[in-house]
């Protein structure tokens, strides 16, 4: 992989202030912020995936608790077919 240019001296003297905070060098100062917000924005972003499943399956729920008693959401479907596998 590439060089990395940086060019903005804001970020330059920010970065050289986290390395002498952390006692640390500037190449290490910025992995340790770079790594840190990649693993914070993963989290987020497995955790609105999780609760998205997690909202469909609860739709699923209550779809399933609507259904008229009796209904049968099994994939059995043999009243469907005789005992050769042909439609009735």
């Amino acid at each position: 992989m590439g060089q990395l240019n940086i060019k903005d001296d804001a970020l330059i003297a920010d970065a050289k202030a986290l390395a002498e905070l952390l006692g640390t060098s500037t190449t290490a100062a910025l992995r340790e912020a770079v790594q840190g917000r990649l693993a914070a924005e993963r989290a987020a972003r497995e955790d609105k995936v999780r609760r998205k499943y997690e909202a469909l399956m609860e739709i699923g729920r209550r779809v399933r608790e609507s259904l008229p008693p009796g209904t049968d959401s099994s994939s059995d479907h043999s009243d469907l077919y005789d005992e050769d596998g042909l439609p009735k």
